[in-house]
């Protein structure tokens, strides 16, 4: 494990403006500007509902860190933040080297377009050629095994063959960071077993954040952990001193 950083998040914070009713969004595009207008003190027709406070956190090329914590923790809008998918509200984020990133089921699939068209699609937003993808094709076809569906709409997928096909695209890309979040868990024990040895195999080189409630698997499968509650970092450390805390 190197002593360079793949990823480092300062001070990082995330806030959502939550409106009790429809039209209170327009109250607050239109009546602040009136009362500032005027003299006045501005009205907030919103509560703030944060899902990330203030978290910092360094992870070193080559490091396997696993994100713990209860539904609700933060995890998800943490890992969005860090692959680009979503913008802080405040605070920093560094990475180097390309991210690949299985994060929500289906993301960055279009359920319109077959199988084949999404895996150009997916695998370009990562940073691939077509040429690249042509030349990878047939082994991400081969990875996700799931026969002449690859050229069916995705939305006559069942949530596992999604699964399959994003995950072989991931693994086809050379990234240098890999991002999972509690994908795993729709998939059959085969393919699971598959996709862990390909997890070991990129452990060697690459940087892995891994997001799952298997306190066992993030135990046996990442050095470090961090435990996150209600959207703010509680721990940090070694994944069994981290793990033991938060069971």
């Amino acid at each position: 494990m190197s002593s360079e950083f793949a990823i480092k998040v300062s001070n990082l914070s995330k806030c959502y403006q939550i409106y009790e009713q429809p039209h209170d969004r327009l109250k607050q595009f239109v009546y602040p500007r009136l009362q500032r207008f005027i003299k006045q003190t501005p009205r907030q027709f919103f509560r703030e509902y944060w899902a990330l406070k203030d978290v910092s956190i360094e992870i070193k090329q080559g490091e396997t860190i696993g994100i713990i914590g209860r539904n609700g923790s933060g995890k998800s809008t943490l890992l969005q933040m860090i692959c680009g998918t979503l913008n802080p509200t405040s605070g920093t984020i560094q990475t180097k080297g390309r991210i690949a990133a299985l994060l929500e089921l289906g993301s960055g699939f279009n359920p319109e377009f077959n199988g084949r068209d999404n895996v150009y699609m997916n695998a370009g937003t990562l940073g691939l050629s077509k040429e690249e993808v042509d030349k990878r094709y047939d082994d991400i076809a081969a990875f996700a095994d799931i026969g002449e569906f690859i050229d069916q709409p995705i939305k006559t997928y069942s949530s596992g063959m999604v699964m399959r096909l994003a995950f072989a695209v991931i693994a086809h890309v050379d990234a240098d960071i890999l991002v999972i979040d509690e994908a795993l868990a729709v998939g059959d024990a085969i393919f699971t077993q598959k996709c862990m040895r390909f997890i070991r195999k990129f452990m060697k080189d690459g940087t892995v954040i891994f997001v799952s409630h298997d306190m066992n698997l993030v135990i046996n499968l990442c050095e470090n952990a961090i435990w996150l509650h209600n959207g703010r970092k509680i721990q940090g450390g070694e994944s069994k001193e981290v793990g033991e805390a938060y069971l």
